[in-house]
């Protein structure tokens, strides 16, 4: 595992996500810990250093999974990350309170790194808000040493990344953005990196593989990288990319099995950058794919635990996606109508509240009311 230097910090280059977790069913509170505890340990003894978590990882039971998992180990042999979900203004109104909820699930004691989470043009008036004071009170525990290093993770556009950074960027030490080959068009995602090295941030990666969908290419662009790299897996291509710009500092996965960890571990023995003509090739499929009209959900499922109809977001996504394509899964159709009725999209009353909890900006009620 390589290693990239943040001030004091020798950070591995592939972190490890915990957004999904192995689970033992459909419910994601329902995390096999068991497999879990195996997937980090295999990390941890391959050179991982880095563990990411979040307030809202699996409807909230992650960090206090993590928490029993990570107490095996000694605290100062890895960097614990967390996130502030000013996303949720209710939550955005209560910094301390949110904070020291964290400090008690994980047992962490103090957080090594710590972030604003998914900062968005929607929720950006909240984190800023002097009445709400989240980045003050967040500076006043990093003073008091409960917090190493403040930044933020965002899901927002460049101009809005740049003002956000013209009032707030003093105090932030990195970011974390949604960077892969696809985003680099669909996300301006190569802008933001842009207005990152202008304000000297060092850049953090989620979704290097949008959720696993970059590994399930057409067949005529699978062969374009084929011929260039014959004995390269797709999945290597999305890290290979990611290791050419020199900015970004730590690459997050979720990896939630053995055979996962295995592979994307050995993508980080070493630093091996794209030449030019294969990133032209590998953002021009990107560009291709940009033009496509697929719904891009990750399944992140910041939506799901916040939708009054308690509707399966992603899954309805998914549906919708398998349906509307020629080449998508034809039993989609009998799984639509094997849901029971209040599971189905009709049951949208288009409240708006998974669009603005939506990383990727999806109008998820026209989705639902087109499916």
């Amino acid at each position: 595992m390589y290693i990239n230097k943040f001030k004091e910090c020798e950070l591995s280059a592939l972190g490890m996500g915990t957004m999904r977790l192995p689970l033992n069913s459909d419910d994601q509170k329902d995390i096999d810990i068991e497999k879990a505890g195996e997937v980090i340990a295999y990390g941890l003894s391959h050179g991982i250093n880095y563990i990411d978590l979040a307030y809202g990882y699996h409807d909230g039971v992650c960090e206090e999974v993590m928490g029993s998992i990570l107490k095996d180990y000694p605290r100062d042999s890895y960097y614990l990350a967390d996130k502030f979900p000013g996303y949720i203004e209710e939550l955005a109104k209560k910094p301390q309170e949110v904070f020291e909820t964290q400090l008690k699930r994980t047992g962490a004691g103090y957080f090594d790194f710590y972030l604003l989470h998914a900062v968005m043009s929607d929720n950006v008036d909240s984190y800023l808000d002097p009445e709400y004071g989240v980045i003050d009170y967040l500076l006043e525990e990093k003073s008091k040493g409960r917090i190493k290093h403040l930044g933020f993770s965002c899901h927002i556009s460049p101009e809005g990344l740049e003002d956000f950074l013209s009032k707030r960027g003093s105090d932030m030490e990195f970011c974390q953005i949604q960077l892969n080959w696809l985003d680099w068009t669909v996300q301006d995602a190569k802008r933001k990196v842009e207005i990152l090295r202008q304000f000297g941030l060092p850049i953090w990666v989620m979704e290097p593989v949008r959720g696993g969908k970059l590994v399930r290419l057409a067949s005529e662009d699978a062969a374009k990288l084929k011929e260039l790299r014959p004995e390269a897996a797709t999945v290597e291509w999305c890290f290979r990319f990611l290791q050419s710009i020199p900015e970004v500092k730590m690459v997050l996965s979720g990896m939630n099995s053995i055979q996962q960890i295995t592979d994307n571990v050995r993508y980080h023995e070493c630093r091996e950058s794209l030449n030019a003509k294969e990133m032209n090739t590998i953002t021009g499929i990107g560009e291709r794919m940009s033009r496509d009209d697929r719904v891009l959900c990750t399944a992140c499922r910041y939506c799901a635990p916040h939708c009054p109809m308690k509707l399966d977001i992603p899954g309805l996504i998914r549906l919708y996606n398998e349906l509307s394509h020629a080449d998508g899964d034809p039993g989609a159709a009998a799984r639509l109508e094997a849901l029971s009725e209040e599971e189905k999209p009709h049951n949208c009353i288009g409240c708006g509240t998974c669009t603005s909890l939506c990383p990727q900006g999806i109008k998820v009620s026209e989705v639902l009311k087109k499916l």
